[in-house]
């Protein structure tokens, strides 16, 4: 396992914590669909949040301006073909990311939930 996916994969485990302390349940983790993968699917309440997760060890917010408007509109195709595997009501569907800084030496500094994220719309061809 590389240096990179150690980090994601400790990511995961912080952004599940995270969520399922805020009284999310975890549904899946890194599901697979056929435009590419979803770090976490949550239950909240009666949506069901896909989400992002992002860590970084570099300058606080970092983690969370790396998610780009491409990255999202993938998410947002991802989170829908799920919807239709699964028969969940894609209505009940949103795209939230868990931004993760790391300070010195690995150790989490600052952990934040943004909720429904705005999907930016594709670009004119």
């Amino acid at each position: 396992m590389t240096e990179r996916q150690r980090l994601g994969a400790f990511g995961e485990r912080v952004a599940a914590h995270r969520l399922e302390a805020a009284g999310l349940a975890i549904l899946a983790r890194n599901a697979r669909t056929p435009s590419g993968e979803i770090d976490l699917v949550a239950r909240d309440g009666a949506d069901v949040a896909f989400v992002e997760v992002r860590a970084r060890r570099a300058a606080p917010g970092a983690a969370a301006e790396s998610l780009d408007a491409r990255k999202l509109r993938r998410m947002w195709r991802c989170a829908m073909e799920f919807c239709e595997a699964r028969g969940l009501d894609p209505e009940r569907a949103r795209i939230d990311l868990v931004s993760i800084d790391l300070g010195a030496r690995g150790k989490v500094a600052h952990v934040e939930h943004f909720r429904g994220l705005e999907i930016p719309d594709e670009p004119d061809a």
